[in-house]
């Protein structure tokens, strides 16, 4: 039965979920949200297609790692007479002819440890979302696998009859396997690997080495680091969600989505990790993705998401030949809130940026021509900030003004402030200044529940209770230690915190009242409770919330509070950044310390 005990692989072109038993569950080719050829993850319980994996005789344990500090990915497969053989899987990326290569390519080196294991490798892409089983052609060196408007190959130095036919061989040499795009390879498959390997290391540990990491819960923070570039597209800058859809959020909900795209908020909290953390280009390439993607500012309400690639269908249908995750339904395709109105996007856009204008590490910074761009997004964030949207949980079935996307808006003018300031513009900052100034003030009057004293999730509509007000202090609107917050994170306790996991909220939605916990959301608990003076409390929680983690360090969008079990789509940006910031946050400075260790 499919998990989400799952390491991943990737190289920013492409990525792909490998089970701890050495299968390739999920790989959309040739980009992050392409078709996946490799889909058993959602083909029900025993899904028969859609997988590539390597079957040992005899195999009585497995065990899965990354190599230290990087994106490649070991599994130990054991026999009962201890023997057995090591799989290793890269998706190429390194430095090549003054550029970074990153190939829409997958390879797998399989080694025996001891003896002659013997293994049988099954290679069953489909495609069409599993409507089409495709057919093979076999070459003097590879096998083509062809859908309809797809093309995979594999070149191998491993016998092909074997592969082709499914059958068990004895291994005394290492094979490799090459898979990607239909075009012949320059060397021999075993170079090939045996470069690949050695050089995408090479790679991830030079960029893990430029991290600015805290001093504790390192090893956490870099495999989360690793994760969130892994899900950016660098070819344009997009930045996916997830890499999967239609994990469903909790068994049975039908809380079933395509992740596979690049919403501006779960970017700008993507970026901003990343940003702490001093790996600023993803910020530059994303912005340089949302500039061209909103290239005058703005004419009005602007997508809360974005294909990763210009003109790529978004429009959400159903794909039926797949059962979907555990045989869970339904499995979507694209993503419906394209077409919603959500105002925190704004906001996403102009705080985004602000860092481009004082980070004097950027190769070019922000100026008055982004300035420019950014004012007009601003003018109309201060003219939807009261305006009725899905909100940041993008509700279906209805629209409301939200106090988290009026607060975003709110921020879009505070910062343009702050820019114009750094500018000199200074009369264009005075403005937006004032202009912020009165729209906190109706937001915080408009947001206050009356007669109780805290801080609702929706303007004039109520006593809401939403997760995202505890980020409010994270945004600016309002400190930590005012008594209006104080008194919000009371009433957040007593309604959405079971313990110690978050809901995003406590009423019904589209499809009933949510039953499983966010992890950012706890994540924004764990922040708020650091904030607030209670660091120990906040501690606690962290290290409960690390041990969610699967076997590889990572996190889903959900965790269910009576199992712990892992749902929603993987791995999820917005769980990892929350690891990041908490665990950056909560961290004994670097003196601190060495100076306690020695």
């Amino acid at each position: 039965m499919p998990t989400l005990d799952l390491a991943v692989v990737g190289n920013c072109a492409v990525a792909s979920l490998i089970s701890p038993a050495a299968r390739h569950e999920w790989f959309c080719f040739p980009r992050l949200d392409g078709e996946p050829v490799f889909n058993a993850l959602l083909g029900g319980e025993n899904p028969e297609r859609g997988f590539m994996d390597v079957e040992l005789r005899g195999q009585a344990s497995s065990r899965q790692r990354y190599l230290r500090n990087s994106a490649v990915v070991e599994t130990l497969l054991t026999d009962s007479s201890g023997g057995g053989v090591r799989v290793l899987d890269v998706a190429p990326r390194y430095r090549r002819f003054g550029r970074t290569y990153r190939p829409p390519m997958l390879i797998r080196r399989i080694e025996p440890v001891s003896g002659r294991p013997r293994i049988r490798i099954r290679i069953r892409p489909s495609f069409d979302y599993g409507a089409d089983p495709g057919r093979t052609s076999i070459g003097s060196n590879h096998v083509r696998y062809v859908g309809a408007d797809t093309v995979l190959r594999l070149t191998t130095d491993a016998p092909l009859t074997y592969i082709t036919h499914e059958a068990e061989f004895g291994m005394d040499r290492p094979v490799s396997l090459v898979l990607g795009t239909d075009e012949s390879l320059p060397e021999n498959p075993d170079s090939v690997a045996r470069t690949a390997l050695a050089e995408t290391e090479a790679y991830w540990l030079d960029w893990v080495r430029g991290l600015n990491l805290p001093f504790d819960w390192q090893e956490a923070v870099i495999r989360a680091a690793i994760t969130l570039k892994l899900c950016s597209f660098e070819d344009t800058g997009a930045i996916v969600a997830a890499l999967t859809t239609s994990v469903p959020e909790a068994p049975g909900s039908g809380r079933c989505w395509d992740y596979r795209f690049c919403w501006l908020r779960d970017a700008f909290f993507t970026v901003g990790a990343l940003n702490r953390l001093n790996a600023t280009r993803t910020m530059e390439g994303f912005m340089r993705f949302i500039m061209d993607a909103v290239p005058d500012g703005s004419n009005g309400p602007i997508p809360p998401l974005f294909p990763i690639a210009p003109g790529t269908e978004v429009t959400e249908r159903i794909a039926t030949a797949l059962p979907g995750y555990r045989g869970d339904g339904p499995v979507r395709v694209g993503n419906a809130a394209v077409s919603q109105v959500q105002n925190d996007g704004f906001g996403a856009i102009v705080m985004t940026a602000t860092q481009m204008f004082r980070d004097q590490r950027l190769a070019r910074m922000g100026d008055v021509s982004l300035y420019r761009q950014l004012a007009t997004i601003g003018r109309h964030a201060e003219a939807a900030a009261f305006e009725p949207d899905a909100g940041l949980w993008e509700y279906r079935g209805r629209a409301a003004p939200h106090t988290h996307s009026a607060a975003m808006c709110w921020a879009a003018l505070d910062r343009l402030g702050a820019i114009a300031h750094h500018l000199g513009l200074d009369a264009e900052a005075r403005d937006w200044d004032q202009r912020a100034h009165a729209l906190r003030r109706r937001i915080l009057d408009a947001a206050t529940v009356a007669g109780e004293g805290w801080i609702s999730g929706v303007l004039d509509g109520g006593a809401v209770a939403d997760a995202s007000t505890f980020l409010l202090p994270e945004l600016g609107l309002i400190r930590a230690t005012d008594p209006l917050f104080l008194r919000t994170v009371e009433v957040l306790e007593r309604r959405l915190v079971r313990d110690g996991i978050v809901l995003r909220y406590d009423h019904a939605d589209d499809f009933g009242t949510p039953e499983v916990g966010f992890l950012v959301c706890t994540f924004w608990y764990i922040d708020t409770l650091q904030r607030v003076g209670r660091r120990e409390e906040a501690c606690r929680l962290f290290e409960r919330a690390l041990s969610w983690r699967n076997h590889v360090g990572l996190l889903s969008e959900d965790v269910h509070p009576a199992t712990g079990a892992l749902w929603g789509n993987y791995p999820q940006t917005y769980s990892q950044v929350g690891l990041i910031l908490s665990a950056m946050r909560l961290s004994r400075t670097w003196e601190e310390g060495l100076w306690r260790a020695s």
